[in-house]
This record gives structure tokens, sequence and C-alpha cells, in this order.
């Protein structure tokens, strides 16, 4: 159907060679070529460029049958060749690049036939002076014939600059009759914006540096208005060699500029927006960093709207256009004054590029001007939107900086202001991106660590208060890192969790934690002792977490009265639903549940009161206040005291953790605290030193 239409438009608007068969065929063979560019893995533009030159070898060189394809191919190549990709912002963006390329092609192709013509043209009109100098009534009459009937400009001048001859088709270009042109010397025909060095390039022919240039030319006519020309001059010289006249040859190729001009305007600015687009952002941002000075600086100011999605799903698709629109427009009238860069990036994000900087304050200023304009409410119809942004800064040197580093640098910065609470700039900090990095690599080394059991666990002992029996062990995952030693698990229990491979790893730590629990049964089994294993919030939620600890309480023999699982306050609170359900078959089946870090949460003790619990662990900022007789001392004594007494109402037993000394051991013991926990009674050991404690005295605190 597009080949067709193609077809059919070329024949109206300009002359065709061939039947209409033959031209739609062909056609047809174009719309399969750029079909096929799309779709390729490895995408290049060269079909299009290919596609323009076929057109100009195919004699379709009406500037309308140009116009018309540019125009079809953009606005409807994709829905009807390639429909299954009409709403691929990567297929839009190859069919512009093949618009442009095809334009470029049809061009280049139009100007070398154009060049090609002009040449023999050239050599016919110096060939009829030459024949002149032998039968000189006749070439003169040739000669006329040519130069004057010639379809492109012809203008002849001597050295000076003097226009000694010109044709009409020339004098038009200028709005000029021929002999006001033979008033004019070439000089004053030069337009005030050429190319630096047009002039000097002029002087170089004339002086006889160079035989002949080709270019394109911004001239302007009699009434002041501007056009483009390729321009072709040639330098006649005397016999001697002596430079002695310039020849030149023009054709108006403004419409074909402008209609390049406006191609590249597209390439390089967002088309909803208006701003320059990433491509036109990386390269300011390179020639920047190429032309900078020893102590230029350079800042970069890396914007993400906040909440835009939300809007964009909820109010559909034209409405959050319609707020980027309004964005653009602030972002860019807020940095006007000071002539910065505005692009958008893409989606939601937009970057603002300082060249020249002055410093830090001097970018953080470029940011908050950019978030006050953000923050203003937005009324869009009937809406009124209220939207915040959050933004990356980097200001450094230029030296040493590239545009990759630059922008990952934002990236990871706008990151940091997006965590830090949103709505709020943040400036890029080397030592805390050096952190992440640091991070990141444990997180990626993390499942390949599980793989080769560098995972190992050790247990802290609990110990009654009142008579220093050991009851029952905490199992503590540890990191045996290969380069890094023996990490504790505030490196990476956070990473497993963020990863979800917190689920394989507790799975893990429990079936251990059981078999060796176990085993001390087996060997010791007066000493009942429990062993109490972290469960996390994503594992609390895991729908076969009953399953798993049935199984691997069955496979260990261990029985569920020895296996606590502990749960943080907040993820306590947090259990609805299918997790609460899960909690109570776990309590049904006789296993101990026991609340972690008491304290440091909200909980609400209607409910509380309500949740299968056994144990509250108090958090260890309480029992690390008891240090003496002090005032702040007394008043953590006096909040363990309140939490032990509110536990114990609700029938739970307490265990205190971080107990370091022995003054606040005793303080517990008095305040009614049944188990404690911390390098007073012991440090976290493998199991090998669990199982020498049952050996030995039950009496754990008088051997630490």
């Amino acid at each position: 159907m597009f080949a067709r239409d193609w077809a059919e438009a070329v024949g109206r608007l300009g002359f065709v060679p061939v039947s209409s068969v033959e031209i739609e065929r062909m056609l047809l063979d174009h719309t399969v070529r750029l079909a096929r560019a799309v779709l390729a893995p490895d995408f290049t533009d060269g079909p299009g460029h290919d596609v323009g030159t076929a057109l100009v070898e195919s004699h379709l060189t009406e500037p309308a049958v140009l116009g018309w394809t540019v125009r079809a191919i953009g606005e409807w190549f994709v829905a009807r060749v390639l429909p299954d990709l009409t709403d691929d912002p990567a297929a839009r963006e190859r069919v512009t690049a093949l618009q442009g390329a095809l334009a470029a092609g049809f061009s280049a192709a139009l100007r070398d036939r154009t060049f090609s013509q002009q040449e023999r043209l050239s050599r016919s009109v110096w060939a009829a002076r030459n024949e002149a100098e032998q039968a000189l009534r006749d070439s003169e009459a040739r000669f006329r014939a040519i130069f004057t009937g010639a379809a492109i400009g012809i203008g002849i001048a001597d050295t000076d600059g003097r226009i000694v001859e010109v044709n009409q088709a020339l004098a038009d270009m200028f709005g000029y009759t021929p002999a006001q042109m033979r008033q004019v010397n070439v000089s004053q025909l030069f337009h005030a914006d050429d190319a630096d060095g047009m002039w000097q390039h002029y002087t170089d022919l004339i002086q006889g540096r160079f035989d002949a240039a080709r270019m394109e030319k911004l001239y302007h006519r009699s009434d002041g208005t501007a056009f483009w020309t390729n321009l072709a001059v040639s330098l006649v010289r005397h016999d001697d060699g002596r430079p002695r006249f310039t020849v030149a040859m023009m054709e108006d190729i403004t419409d074909r500029y402008e209609l390049q001009e406006r191609m590249r305007f597209q390439a390089q600015h967002d088309p909803l927006t208006g701003l320059p687009n990433r491509t036109l952002f990386f390269d300011r941002l390179t020639a920047v960093l190429d032309r900078a000075g020893p102590g230029d600086r350079i800042g970069v100011c890396f914007i993400d709207l906040d909440g835009f999605k939300a809007i964009n799903d909820s109010l559909g698709h034209d409405l959050g256009d319609r707020l980027l629109s309004v964005v653009a427009k602030r972002l860019a009238d807020c940095v006007a004054d000071g002539g910065h860069l505005v692009a958008r990036m893409g989606g939601d994000e937009f970057v603002i590029l300082v060249e020249g900087s002055t410093g830090r304050r001097d970018v953080v200023g470029v940011a908050e001007a950019a978030l006050s304009a953000v923050a203003r409410p937005v009324r869009i119809g009937e809406h009124q939107l209220a939207v915040s942004a959050s933004i990356g800064i980097v200001e450094r040197p230029v030296v040493d900086t590239d545009p990759a580093d630059l922008m990952k640098a934002a990236d990871t910065t706008l990151y940091w202001a997006k965590a830090d609470g949103r709505g709020r700039w943040a400036v890029f900090d080397p030592v805390r991106s050096a952190r992440d990095r640091a991070k990141s690599a444990l997180a990626a080394a993390l499942p390949a660590a599980l793989e080769r059991d560098e995972l190992v666990i050790e247990y802290q002992p609990i110990v009654a208060t009142d008579d220093q029996r050991l009851i029952a062990v905490e199992a503590l995952v540890r990191w045996q890192h290969p380069q890094l030693g023996r990490l504790g698990p505030d490196r990476f229990i956070s990473l497993a969790e963020e990863t979800g491979l917190i689920v394989d790893l507790g799975d893990r730590v429990l079936a251990t934690a059981c078999a060796d629990a176990s085993r001390w049964l087996a060997e010791f089994p007066d000493a009942q002792l429990r062993v109490s294993v972290n469960l996390a919030a994503r594992q609390a939620s895991e729908p076969g977490l009953v399953g798993k600890v049935s199984t691997a309480l069955r496979r260990t023999g261990l029985p569920a009265e020895l296996l606590q699982l502990e749960l943080t306050e907040s993820a306590v609170m947090a259990t609805t639903g299918e997790p609460l359900r899960s909690l109570r078959r776990l309590a049904a089946l006789g296993v101990r549940l026991a609340i972690d870090d008491f304290g440091t949460g909200y909980s609400n003790l209607a409910y509380l009161r309500r949740l299968p619990i056994h144990t509250l662990k108090l958090a260890g900022a309480f029992v690390e206040g008891i240090r003496g007789d002090d005032p702040v001392s007394q008043v953590d004594e006096r909040i363990v005291d309140a939490l032990v007494r509110l536990a114990h109402a609700l029938n739970l037993s307490v265990t205190a953790e971080a107990v370091e000394t022995r003054h606040q051991a005793d303080r517990l013991l008095a305040l009614g605290c049944d188990t404690g926990q911390g390098r007073f009674y012991g440090p976290p050991q493998e199991a090998g030193g669990i199982t020498a404690l049952l050996r030995g005295s039950a009496d754990v605190a008088t051997r630490v």
C-alpha cells in the first residue's frame, strides 16, 4: 500500500520517465529496503542514503517528490509497513535517521549531477572561446546561446572582483538586471554571516594559489533576503599562467538547504518539548570538554521528576506529555539568563549543562532555581498538578573529565537525591561513590559466595541471668570473603534483602542451625539447647515458610520447641493475611517466636498481644545506656524496667541484647530480665566453640 501511494504521488508531482507499473515496482523495492534497515539488528542509515541517490538516478528529481517522500516516511511508514512497531521509540528514531539520510543522499546525488553538468557546461564555454580564435563569429554565437540559455547562474569577474558578465539566470537569483550586476563588485555580494575564512578562500583563488573551488555559500538578494547556493568557481589564466578571470556557476539550493536544516533540527531536538535532545547534549558536552582550558570547570544538573509515572498512569499519557512540556519550558526559562543548555534526556529526565562553572555554589544555585520552577503547581485542564524533582549535581574541573564518567556520576548522584527523600538535590561525593561501588561489588559477588559456601554461621550464647546457664544460642551468619576477610552481617544482609537472595541465604542458615542444634541435643540431651534463627521480612512473607521450617525440623530430628525464629519489630507489625497465618501455624508446631530489637519500632500493643510471640529481645541501645548512676543511665534503666514489666504482663520472656559488663548483667537481673546475650556472656563462635561450652561448666559468664 505504501509503495502504491508513493508511486501515485510521484506520478502526480512530476515527470516520470517510465511506466506506472515499473515505477511502483521500483518504489516497492525501496520500501522493502527501508523496512529491512529499520528491522536490522545493527542499524545504519546507509539504505536511506542509497534510496535518495536512486531516486535522482531514476530522474525523479522534482523537489515536491522529495518533500512528499520525506514527509510520508515520517508520518506513515511505520504504521503502514511495520505496524507492529508503531509504539516503538527505537523504530521511530531509526525512521527519523532514514529520513535524514534519504534527503542527504538525494541532495548529494542531485548536487553531483548538477556539478557534472556545470563542468560539462564550463568546458563547453571555454571550448567555444578557444574556437573563437579560429571562428570568432560562429563560436561567439554558440557561446552566447549556452551562456544566456543556461538554467544555472553563470558570472564572469576579473581578478579585481569587477563583474564582467552574467547571464539572466544569475541576475534573477540576485534580483538585479544583468546591467546592474555589471556595476557590482564581487566583494559586495559576500554575506555578513559567511563562514570564517570564506573571503580568504576567494582571495587565494584569484591570486592563483588554486584553480577551482566548490562550496555551499550564503548570499543576499537585492531586497535583503538571503538565499543559499551551490557555488563552483573556476580560475581562467593567461597563456603565461597569470590569473585572468574567475567563472562562477551557481545553483539556488535554498529550499533543499532549509529542508536539511529542518531535518537536522529534528534529529537534535525533542519533538515534544522542543528542547535539545540527548544527541545534541552530548555533542555540546563533548565540544565543551574538548575546547576547555586548564583551569576551566563544568557542572551538570541531572533532573528526574518525582511521581511522574503515577500521574502518567492515572491521568493518561496525553496529560503527562503536556506536563512535560510545561516543565521543559520552566526549566529553559529559569536558566535563560545564564545561557545554560537544557536538554531532555528521555522520559521525565532532563539535564542542565553549566559551562564555565565558578564552583559548587554556582551549580547548586542553578539546581535550586530548577527545583523552584518545577515545584510551582501546574494547571492542565481541570487538573491541578503538583510535582517535584530530584537533582543529581556534579561540579568538577574539566581536566581528566569525559562525558561518560560525568554523566555516570550525575546519574549516581540523582539516585542519592531520590534515596534521601526526593524533592531535593545531592552533590556528587567521590567517597560515597566509592562506598557504593564497593557495596555493588559485594552484591554482585554474593550469589557466587553462597554457591562456594563462603557464608559461615557463628553462634552467640544466650544465658539465664539468674544462674548463668547456657539455654540458647543465636545463629549469626558471616561472610568469609576471599579478599576482605570475615565480614559481619551489617556488610551484606541488606544487600541480600535488596537482591532477593535473603530467601536462599535464610533457608541455608535455618538448615545448618537445625542440624547443629540436633547434634548438640544428641550429645547433650539434658542441656535442651535452643537455637534462635533470624527471619527476614521477605522470608516471613514467603508462602512456603511453614513447609520449609517443617522440612528442616524433620530432616534433622530437632524438636520444634528447640527452634526459635526472630523477626524485627517492624516486620512483625507488618504481618497480616498469609504471613500472620504462617506465624500462627509455626507456633502451633511448637516453634518459638521472638521479636528482635524490641523498642526501636512502633508496636501496636493491642495487636502485639494477639500475635503468637514468646519472647521480646530488648534492643541493645537500651542496655548500652546502663553504665552507672548518672541521670542518662537511670533513664535507660527505667525504660528497660518498663519494657520488662510490659513483656511479663503479656506472658512473654525477655532477652537483653548487647550485655557487655558485670554491672549491666547485675542490673538486668535486678530488673527481672530473664536472659541475656552479649560479650559479657560470650562472643559469637563457630559450632565447635558451643560444643566446648556444653562440655564444660554450666556457668558461662565465669569463663568469658
